[in-house]
């Protein structure tokens, strides 16, 4: 007996009678009280949320997050001093996203109206913006916000990521805090590369198109998911975590390349008589995205119970010669912006002669590379200088278009074939 009263826990050092329960093990004992908290530790730092305990009274801990939800017009004003245009772009996402979080910090009323999720689909040609929007706007709102694409997930048991590995991105970039996640976006760049390669779905299995398309569906509509913490199937022994998706917004972008035939077919802009306006077929022919619904996405390939869980459908439109030049120097991130203080950080003061935008706008319509080809054309027209100028102790650098034009001809871009 006296034996007995001798054994203390090897954690905290109390003795059997100051303790309720004393577990043994090979060497050393451990108290109740030191098991609890080592359970705290565990889930802390695997960021598990732990379930309310009837024994000792503990509760789930709180989020960390405190959402910074702002007005619409307030994400709209911020999204105009990095994105040129875009206007009912970014009209229709402020006001999808400023109503998530009204959603999801509703009371529950006794009229039991249930307000359902707005997920988002953009259409839009490459280099308009879609990125650059979803970007920004996880830069303003102090929520989890990841950005994944779409071309590497394929059905579960091939090749490639599951699924649920988007939410591991989410999950990362909120510390694995799940109820901060819960109430997180998820931009899914590419979407339009998981359309449907055949008309007729039952020739060929389509594992990485339409199978992807059917595993998004419960997660887009709100269902209790498994995500695996450390990323999908190279870690097949870890701990699940339980995420719900019902209060996770959705957006979803993709070039759709191609979709203008199909809704060019549908709206008939060769229609001829003595009544049509020529300007207005005109202008109908070169912003077709402006049409865009549900059918035409349905008819590129993506399934109609996908489409069901994606009801807002906008489009970005094409860039056009005034909006490039505004691009190029107006926005905070501006490309000019961005060389000129790579320059400045030489002691070099970088100028431009105006003309020069204007060339650099006209490659990228003529190479049809959108807003990310003036980066592209910038790069050819400053490697030299950028090269060659450090260390030298110049102070100034004037970009005249004779020096843009024989730069510019001997880069790789000028081998560019006109598409």
């Amino acid at each position: 007996m006296a034996k007995q009263n001798h054994l203390h826990c090897s954690f905290c050092g109390r003795g059997r009678d100051e303790v309720k329960i004393l577990i043994a093990g090979q060497e050393g004992h451990i108290c109740e009280s030191c098991v609890e908290h080592a359970e705290d530790i565990i889930a802390q730092e695997l960021g598990l949320n732990r379930e309310p305990s009837t024994n000792t009274g503990a509760t789930q801990p709180a989020s960390s997050l405190k959402l910074n939800v702002r007005k619409p017009a307030e994400i709209k004003s911020f999204l105009d001093q990095y994105i040129i245009g875009q206007d009912d772009a970014k009209k229709v996402i402020t006001v999808a996203v400023y109503n998530h979080f009204k959603r999801v910090n509703q009371k529950q009323l006794q009229d039991d109206v249930e307000i359902e999720k707005s997920n988002i689909v953009m259409v839009g040609e490459t280099g308009t913006g879609k990125t650059l929007i979803a970007k920004t706007i996880a830069r303003l709102l102090n929520v989890p916000f990841a950005i994944v694409d779409a071309t590497v997930f394929t059905e579960a048991g091939y090749v490639g990521e599951d699924v649920e590995s988007m939410l591991t991105r989410l999950l990362q970039n909120c510390n694995y805090d799940v109820q901060a996640a819960e109430r997180g976006i998820v931009y899914v760049d590419e979407i339009d590369k998981i359309a449907r390669k055949g008309d007729n779905p039952s020739i060929t299995r389509d594992v990485s198109g339409e199978g992807v398309q059917q595993g998004l569906l419960k997660m887009l509509e709100g269902t209790e998911v498994l995500v695996p913490p450390q990323g999908g199937r190279k870690h097949p022994d870890q701990k699940m975590i339980k995420l719900d998706t019902k209060n996770i917004l959705f957006i979803c972008g993709g070039a759709f390349d191609g979709i203008d035939k199909v809704i060019a077919r549908r709206v008939n802009t060769n229609a001829i008589g003595f009544n049509v306006n020529k300007e207005m077929q005109d202008y109908q022919r070169k912003n077709l995205l402006q049409f865009i619904t549900a059918q035409d996405l349905k008819s590129f390939g993506l399934i109609p119970e996908l489409l069901g869980r994606l009801p807002v459908v906008t489009h970005l439109n094409p860039l056009d010669a005034e909006t490039l030049r505004s691009i190029l120097t107006e926005p905070k991130n501006s490309v000019i912006k961005q060389y000129v203080r790579l320059f400045d950080m030489e002691g070099i003061a970088l100028t431009f002669d105006d003309a020069v935008y204007d060339f650099m706008v006209e490659k990228a319509l003529e190479y049809k590379l959108g807003a990310r080809g003036l980066r592209s054309i910038c790069e050819g027209i400053l490697t030299d200088a950028m090269f060659e100028l450090p260390g030298k102790g110049e102070t100034k650098l004037h970009i005249t278009l004779e020096y843009a034009h024989s730069m510019f001809s001997k880069s790789n871009m000028s081998m560019l074939k006109v598409a």
